[in-house]
């Protein structure tokens, strides 16, 4: 970890450590302690207070880049998800998470849309 590191990361699973657990925090009351050094898409280990899931915050090239690529797989792999007979989710609400997933990546890539 470096400590004179000024940039702001995006974790490298873009934060669903934290999504996970508030969703368990939600359905059951309980939470745990989330991790305060964490992985970013750059590879290096950082305290989690120096990341964000927001475009315009991060400012560590390769971790926007890390973002940009992880949430146009993230959208591809809801629209292909939501092909899957028996699945709980409508075509139209997949194509709503994958738009936000590709407007994501656009803001992390710096592509106004």
């Amino acid at each position: 970890m470096s400590e004179s590191d000024p940039h702001i990361h995006v974790q490298s699973d873009l934060g669903a450590d934290a999504a996970a657990r508030n969703k368990i925090a939600s359905m059951f009351g309980l939470a745990s302690d989330l991790p305060s050094v964490v992985t970013t898409g750059c590879e290096l280990r950082v305290p989690r207070a120096m990341t964000s899931p927001l475009p315009a915050r991060v400012t560590c090239l390769a971790c926007r880049e890390h973002a940009h690529r992880q949430h146009l797989r993230s959208a591809e792999q809801l629209e292909r998800l939501s092909r899957t007979p028996g699945m709980n989710v409508s075509s139209a609400q997949a194509q709503q998470a994958a738009d936000r997933h590709r407007d994501l990546a656009a803001r992390f890539s710096g592509i106004d849309t």
